[in-house]
């Protein structure tokens, strides 16, 4: 029988021999080498554990919108492939050399449901160089990913490229372009040369107004407006740059956006909403702002703009989760008065309304 003494010596002796051990050196850091195999056996357990107990907290959908994959696969070329690897697209040696190692996710996703896949991305793992996603509101980023990491291993070299970076080339002059080719290129994987938007859920730029294409990008680079798909693109841009892609957006011919099927009833009711708002509810009339050449160049054009992406917006304004211009505040308090009904009906007028000519 064990003596309660030697209980109490082991309770206190142990804590003071490990400080010891790390104080004088004992513990190697090094990354020559990995961990004990125990040591590691026990790291993935708990990973493991972690990502399968928090992910029982997560709401997944039953399908997942695969509307944002163009943006998601751009991501993911720009900012995870380094380390994860892409189909045709080997990993550097250095990556290999990582301790641990990052997976080969084409052959590790099936290895989680959904609801942890999206535990994983939007949470990152500590000590293992795998961060958490740059926008912690923009859950429909992280869900867009997942959806990505799902079509993953599907993809051949070609189909992955046509996803990640199939944008058209520039059609203006030169002088419409920003000095640095990288930065209009990073723009076109998920918004196209032509600037019309990939997938429904990354809007179109082509012919929005100047003023509000900068004063967005601007709020991107310094953090008032979130995402995680924008973060990368415009980290350590040079204003000027960010003037040009301004330009050059806007100096593209508008083009129509593709249209889900949407019934007559909801067209007319958002049409409503567009021209007289919602009286009873103090819900201003969209045309207040975004109708007319006269209004504030700050204030974005709506016609012809993808549905979807206008749902998001109305959502994250409800939620407060959207800044970026100093009027943000007023579309919040709109969006609040707003039912999903209500957002889905007025995005679905805006995007078959007509451009008006400029």
């Amino acid at each position: 029988m064990i003596r309660l003494k030697y209980v109490v010596f082991g309770a206190i002796g142990l804590p003071v021999v490990l400080l010891l051990g790390a104080w004088i050196g004992f513990f190697n850091v090094g990354a020559s080498s990995g961990h004990w195999k125990v040591t590691a056996w026990f790291l993935q357990l708990a990973m493991r554990s972690a990502v399968r107990t928090y992910a029982l907290a997560v709401d997944a959908p039953k399908t997942l919108d695969r509307r944002g994959l163009p943006a998601a696969a751009g991501h993911f070329a720009r900012g995870c492939a380094i380390c994860h690897g892409a189909p045709g697209e080997l990993r550097s040696p250095a990556v290999l050399r990582m301790l641990p190692q990052p997976p080969d996710l084409a052959l590790t996703v099936g290895d989680w449901t959904d609801a942890q896949l999206f535990r994983i991305v939007r949470h990152g793992i500590r000590f293992t160089g795998m961060p958490a996603w740059p926008a912690r509101d923009r859950d429909d980023e992280v869900w867009a990913m997942v959806a990505f990491l799902r079509e993953l291993p599907k993809l051949d070299p070609n189909e992955f490229r046509a996803l990640a970076f199939n944008g058209s080339g520039a059609t203006t002059s030169s002088d419409q372009q920003p000095a640095t080719p990288d930065v209009l290129s990073d723009c076109m994987r998920c918004h196209g040369g032509d600037g019309d938007g990939r997938g429904g859920a990354v809007p179109a730029l082509a012919g929005q107004k100047e003023a509000y294409l900068l004063a967005s990008l601007q709020a991107y680079a310094k953090g008032d407006r979130t995402s995680g798909f924008m973060a990368l693109p415009v980290t350590g841009v040079d204003p000027a740059d960010l003037a040009a892609l301004a330009r050059y957006f806007a100096a593209q011919p508008p083009v129509s956006a593709d249209h889900d099927q949407v019934s007559a009833e909801v067209i007319n009711k958002g049409q409503q909403i567009a021209e007289a708002g919602i009286p009873e509810r103090n819900v201003p009339a969209c045309s207040g702002c975004h109708l007319g050449s006269d209004k504030n160049p700050v204030y974005p054009r709506l016609n012809g703009q993808h549905a979807a992406y206008l749902e998001r917006q109305l959502k994250l304004f409800r939620s407060e989760d959207r800044g970026g211009t100093p009027f943000w505040h007023i579309m919040a308090t709109a969006a609040q008065r707003l039912t999903d009904d209500d957002i889905q009906a007025v995005s679905a007028y805006f995007s078959r309304r007509a451009e008006v000519p400029r």
